[in-house]
């Protein structure tokens, strides 16, 4: 039962607030993708270079972040840097030309980066310091702040055409849920015993009970098991990403379903994906986070190779939702391991998910213009797989 008063559950809820307010505030400025491009006179190309400045702005985020991490924690990291996102809504709206619109996105990446890899590692704390999953729901609740940014841009369109006002509303919007988040957030990014056992694991050192060795506050070189899960991490979103730029376009072009039939592959996707993040932290508890990883990701990578096969509306649509179901718990689970890790390892990983969500959609773009989408897909099944093979390479925990 759902109590505020209960510290789990106000904690929990404090964390999810973070958590809204990135799907929110991203979902806010695509939204009015439409009214920046005439705003700013932009060509398809230049749009294209705007949404390409966020990914790499959280790409090359990764030093200042893992530097920040070390010296702010995720408590204080997270807050300033959703802060910085809901200023980024007010001074786009005001953005004179395209150059200060590139160099406002990129801060946009920046910041997007500082607040991914600090609301994870809070996850990751909450779930050490009670002992219990809640990962899933919480990378549930980002859906739930994207869905909500869509609605309510639904509502501003329809009251005014002035991006500043929605903005700005937005804005407030993002300042109140950090306002809320702010008590409940934990000040530890991990149990100081948690974080020296895992330390000492990748080390190898061995410590009497109760010794702590201080961090030397350097930025560690990664282990291969760090490696592991970036890759992991990439595989995934790349599956992710991917989905939601083509599937319609493969229900459209390849499977030819009608116009009206098309968007479905996007919400057969997403709905699949909320569901699945949903259930995902009662899974994890009961066959432990490393069968969910592998089995998962395998049900995504032959569910849409077989849809690929088979051809069709309704193989395509089946086909998508193993990639929603399977996929899903994919990146809560791999942040909860990378955690486990350091900060350090947790920026790294959170980076190559970036990458992958950045990378993912141009490159089955041109494997497509050379071959046709169904290779395009094809390699997105592949990617799904290979999560499932650096699964494998994973040394799992479960809360």
């Amino acid at each position: 039962m759902f109590r505020v008063h209960d510290p789990f559950r106000r904690e929990q809820v404090a964390i999810a607030a973070l958590f809204s307010s990135l799907g929110f505030q991203y979902a806010t400025w695509a939204s009015r993708l439409p009214t920046i491009k005439a705003h700013l006179g932009l060509s398809a190309a230049e749009v294209g270079l705007l949404l390409m400045a966020t990914g790499v702005g959280a790409v090359v985020s990764f030093p200042l972040v893992a530097m920040l991490m070390r010296r702010l924690g995720s408590r204080r990291l997270s807050l300033f840097s959703a802060l910085g996102l809901a200023m980024v809504l007010v001074v786009l709206a005001e953005a004179p030309d395209y150059p200060v619109a590139l160099l406002i996105m990129l801060c946009d990446g920046v910041l997007v980066g500082g607040l991914n890899v600090a609301m994870n590692a809070q996850g990751a704390a909450l779930e050490a310091k009670h002992q219990r999953n809640a990962m899933g729901k919480l990378h549930a609740t980002f859906s739930g702040g994207s869905l909500g940014a869509a609605l309510l841009a639904s509502g501003m369109n329809a009251l005014t055409s002035t991006m500043a006002v929605h903005f700005a509303v937005a804005a407030v919007i993002l300042l109140l849920l950090a306002g809320y988040a702010r008590p409940g957030l934990l000040r530890e990014d991990r149990p100081a015993e948690v974080a020296e056992a895992a330390e000492a694991a990748v080390s190898g050192e061995v410590r009497e009970p109760g010794e702590v060795r201080k961090s030397r506050g350097r930025w560690t070189v990664p282990t291969r098991m760090t490696l592991w899960m970036g890759g992991a991490m990439a595989f995934g979103t790349v599956t992710e990403g991917a989905m939601n730029d083509w599937s319609a376009i493969y229900l459209r072009d390849v499977a030819k379903a009608s116009a009206e039939l098309a968007p479905m592959g996007i919400a057969v996707v997403s709905v699949m994906m909320v569901l699945a993040r949903v259930f995902a932290d009662r899974w994890r508890s009961r066959w432990g986070d490393g069968r969910v990883v592998r089995v998962g990701s395998a049900v995504a990578g032959l569910g849409l190779a077989l849809a690929l096969l088979s051809g069709g509306v309704v193989p395509a649509l089946i086909g998508f939702a193993c990639v929603g179901l399977g996929i899903a718990a994919v990146t809560p689970c791999v942040y909860v391991a990378a955690a486990a890790q350091g900060s350090d390892a947790l920026t790294l990983v959170a980076t190559m998910g970036t990458t992958g969500l950045l990378a993912g959609p141009p490159i089955i773009g041109f494997i497509a213009n050379a071959s046709g989408l169904v290779w395009g897909l094809s390699a997105v099944a592949a990617a799904a797989v290979l999560v499932s093979v650096c699964g494998s390479q994973i040394r799992w925990t479960t809360a």
